[in-house]
């Protein structure tokens, strides 16, 4: 005689079957992603810049790394163009099997959503992996200006209003961005002057054709060393260790004042979230390796690996503060 129990449970035991079943599925489709970290295809190592600079120097010690630890190629391909957005976007739309990694910037990730149109969504279509490297920039004037200080800086574009000039690789680029975001926290009016990249900018700022610039340390070193620049502060949260003598901007009476260069690492979002996991892990031991952050470092990168969930709450916050500083002082991308 069936009891009632057991007629309940064989009234129940199709739909449990099925629970057990589609358990069972979700198990052997994570155990299959997981058999297939690293892809078994080459790793491209995507960078939106030319070979050369400090990204694609940053992405080479990484990759070469990468691929010993895991014993897989690591390929860097360099797709410059359009401020970086083509390699983003290249990314986004990229393949889901976790083949395609991307070592992002500032710009494409958190200032050209504020700028313009883009055809693709930072937020929604590429998943946050790491922080890789970042670093300040450096405050530099050509020694004809007289001006041998930060406060003597601050004090001559108070004098003078839109007199004294600044020097960015672009509009929307971090140089141009940290001299904006001065004269929004200083209440001063310093002029920007854009240029097609770093090369033309220096030129005319050794040229004493601009007056300041806000380089990369490893742009403007050699020339600081030669006296034809002068360093009057940084822009990031702590003084650089190779100019112990120049303070940061913050410390200078702008408290909270950080506009740093950075370089992270994203993936498709169509990447399921165990690969994405699976590189943060292996990104992270990397990063952390003696002997990459030596090779970092001499560069002037200084790696900052940390969660995806870190990653994502500095871009919202970098997102924020220059999308405010774009829309206040009217920023575009002209």
């Amino acid at each position: 005689m069936q009891t009632p129990y057991a007629s309940h449970f064989a009234h129940r035991r199709p739909f449990l079957w099925g629970l057990f079943f589609a358990s069972t599925s979700l198990l052997s489709t994570s155990q299959t992603w997981a058999q297939e970290f690293p892809p078994k295809k080459n790793v491209s190592l995507v960078v939106g810049f030319v070979a050369g600079g400090a990204a694609d120097m940053g992405a080479r010690i990484i990759a070469k790394k990468l691929g010993e630890n895991l014993g897989i190629s690591v390929t860097v391909e360099n797709k410059a163009g359009a401020g970086g957005n083509i390699a983003h976007q290249y990314t986004a739309t990229g393949p889901a099997d976790g083949s395609v990694l991307l070592l992002g910037s500032v710009g494409p990730l958190t200032i050209a959503p504020s700028m313009m149109k883009l055809p693709y969504d930072p937020v929604k279509d590429l998943a946050p992996l790491t922080m890789a490297v970042n670093f300040p920039n450096v405050l530099v004037v050509h020694p004809g200006t007289g001006i041998k200080s930060f406060s003597e800086f601050i004090a001559h574009a108070k004098k003078d209003p839109g007199k004294l000039d600044f020097a960015s690789t672009g509009p929307g680029s971090a140089s141009h961005l940290a001299g904006e975001l001065l004269n929004d926290m200083a209440k001063i009016d310093t002029l920007h002057v854009p240029y097609k990249g770093g090369a033309a900018a220096l030129q005319d700022l050794l040229g004493g054709r601009v007056a300041a610039w806000y380089a990369t340390y490893a742009t403007a070193a050699p020339h600081i060393e030669a006296g034809k620049v002068v360093p009057l502060a940084s822009t990031g949260t702590q003084r650089l260790n190779s100019l112990p003598n120049i303070p940061t901007i913050a410390e200078s009476g702008y408290p909270g004042f950080s506009a740093t260069n950075w370089y992270a690492f994203v993936a498709s979002s169509k990447v399921p979230a165990l690969l994405l996991d699976r590189w943060n892990a292996e990104l992270v031991k990397v990063l952390s390796a003696p002997d990459v952050v030596e090779q970092l470092n001499k560069h002037g990168l200084t790696p900052m690996p940390g969660s995806r969930d870190d990653l994502a709450r500095y871009m919202a916050k970098e997102t924020a503060t220059w999308g405010r500083i774009i829309r206040e002082r009217k920023i575009s991308a002209q």
